[in-house]
């Protein structure tokens, strides 16, 4: 039987997830490359994956690997995803990726149709199956009037100060509580800080939990027509008056800033943003063993059957101890891993670069991502509630 040799770009906490889900598959042939030699000793003794050093902050590297294989999945970094999604279309390689980049993955469509390749970007939890959820309650109702996804990853104990443990890259984690977040209100686009309009939900299994907006509608502000959307990011109640005043320092700047040297000769130039990110991560940072939930609640409001309704969906995910998985690795890794599979088979395979709503809308897509899912483990639960019926 011949086997789909698959790159993994990236032995994070993600990619090595995406590894040992992919390995497990005997009709793909699995890769992984990273820089540092110990994530990749690391993800080699855990399932046996072959290995390659790489910088793939190198386009030229990227697209070099990409070549000699023959699927490709993305967990890098956002400062370096898009150079490197771009290296992997120009070698004419289907793709799967769910980097938090700021750049908008979309405008690689035109190249991605000329190279004959599909690729489906912010693959992960959320933006991923948020968004295919979205996706797929905009093609059901008619018409769907407003959506709102509420997410987040926390450590299970709380531990002054920040309660809370970052699941994923540096950068990308602070880029929640410093990027501007877009909105849909009344069908137009709106801006609001990071941060703002918080509100306390309560979500079972979990608790009451503090919320705010943060920049995670992503594609959907340009792929549907709704026009209530918004997405927030939840942690424990008391976090977001401790990071807003954090940026209220300027603290989460990346503009150079120069301070005097330690030696007292001349000035040195840093950013603010790199020096909190090597502060904060040490006390972010999971010990071994140290367990995770991720929780996730994506409703959808609407016309369906004739009738004013909601659509709601709820995801409560734990560590699995037995693997020593974090909740956020693997709920972010394996909608991206079934997507892999499903570029492996051909099951999807327009050219072009897709948001995962694109999937959603389908119906065998959205029952096959979730009964793989199921079969993973996570379980997301679906209800339906009449709401009133606003017309004469």
């Amino acid at each position: 039987m011949s086997r789909t040799s698959t790159l993994v770009l990236g032995a994070g906490m993600v990619g090595s997830a995406m590894v040992e889900d992919l390995v497990r598959d005997e009709r793909l042939s699995v890769t992984v490359a990273d820089r540092s030699p110990a994530a990749l000793a690391a993800v080699a003794a855990r399932c046996g994956a072959a290995t390659v050093v790489a910088d793939l902050s190198d386009p030229a590297v990227v697209g070099a690997l990409a070549a000699k294989h023959d699927l490709v999945a993305g967990a890098l970094s956002s400062r370096i995803a898009l150079a490197a999604l771009r290296a992997v279309i120009e070698a004419g390689r289907p793709c799967v990726d769910i980097s938090f980049m700021a750049d908008d993955a979309l405008e690689l469509d035109a190249l991605a149709r000329r190279h004959g390749v599909p690729v489906v970007v912010d693959c992960g939890v959320a933006p991923g199956l948020s968004h295919m959820l979205c996706g797929h309650a905009a093609a059901r109702m008619e018409p769907c009037e407003r959506l709102q996804i509420l997410v987040g990853g926390l450590p299970v104990v709380r531990r002054w100060p920040y309660e809370y443990k970052a699941g994923f890259a540096p950068h990308d984690v602070i880029e929640e509580y410093a990027r501007p977040a877009r909105l849909v209100e009344g069908g137009r686009l709106v801006v609001r800080e990071a941060l703002s309009e918080p509100e306390l939900v309560d979500l079972p299994g979990v608790g009451t939990l503090e919320a705010f907006n943060t920049d995670g509608l992503r594609s959907l502000v340009s792929t549907l027509s709704v026009p209530e959307m918004s997405e927030k990011t939840l942690r424990y109640p008391g976090h977001i008056a401790l990071m807003a005043t954090l940026r209220a320092t300027g603290l989460l700047s990346a503009t150079p800033l120069s301070v005097p040297a330690a030696d007292g000769r001349g000035q040195v130039t840093v950013r603010p943003l790199d020096v909190t990110a090597a502060l904060l991560f040490p006390l972010w940072t999971y010990a071994p063993g140290e367990a995770d939930l991720t929780v996730m609640r994506v409703s959808a409001e609407g016309r369906l059957d004739g009738r004013r309704q909601r659509l709601v969906w709820d995801l409560l995910d734990h560590h699995d101890a037995a693997s020593d998985t974090r909740s956020m690795s693997r709920t972010t890794a394996w909608p991206a891993t079934i997507v892999a599979r499903w570029l492996a088979e051909g099951r999807f395979a327009r050219p072009g670069v897709h948001a995962p709503e694109v999937l959603g809308a389908e119906p065998e897509l959205m029952d096959a991502m979730l009964a793989g899912l199921r079969e993973r483990g996570v379980t997301i639960e679906a209800r339906c509630e009449p709401l009133p019926d606003d017309r004469p």
